[in-house]
């Protein structure tokens, strides 16, 4: 009799999820916990989707579709404006360039912005600029013997072996 109770209860819980829940311009999966939704967004990590669930007293673990329209409404509004309810040094864009304001970007204002900052610094031609435009490595990294995009580096013993049976073919004529 129990197994028929928990039949008749998934689904009344499968008819109240929802399955996206849209923030900053990304939809997440409802399914999901909160927590790990939230970390599928871009600009929220695990740790920024832990804080964002205990400031909305939302229980992390629980799934984020089951939840109610208000909690998921606190969610979102915590997760668009999070640089109101975590300290500066949290956020992921300090001292903006143009305005120098302190926030926290989330969903596909991330990619605009690095892309927005990218092009910034290929028209100043500073140095990372100049790396981009050349399409090398930016960072630093060792480019010696890592990153070659064309052809084989070292030798080509099979080239080698060709060329040789060509000029033994050519010698018999």
């Amino acid at each position: 009799m129990s197994t028929e109770e928990s039949q008749d209860d998934s689904p009344e819980e499968e008819e109240d999820l929802q399955y996206f829940v849209r923030i900053g311009g990304a939809d997440l999966d409802g399914t999901k916990t909160v927590e790990r939704s939230l970390s599928e967004l871009d600009g929220i990590g695990t740790r920024t989707a832990r804080l964002v669930a205990e400031k909305a007293d939302v229980d992390r673990n629980a799934t984020f579709g089951l939840l109610d329209e208000d909690d998921i409404d606190a969610v979102v509004d915590i997760a668009e404006n999070l640089e109101d309810h975590v300290p500066s040094w949290m956020t992921n864009r300090q001292n903006d360039f143009f305005s120098g304001e302190t926030t926290h970007l989330v969903g596909t204002d991330v990619d605009e912005k690095r892309r927005h900052d990218i092009n910034r610094m290929k028209i100043i031609e500073s140095y990372k600029g100049v790396r981009h435009k050349r399409g090398q490595k930016v960072r630093g990294q060792r480019t010696k013997s890592t990153g070659r995009s064309e052809g084989t580096i070292g030798v080509n013993v099979e080239e080698i072996r060709e060329e040789m049976a060509d000029e033994e073919g050519g010698d018999e004529e």
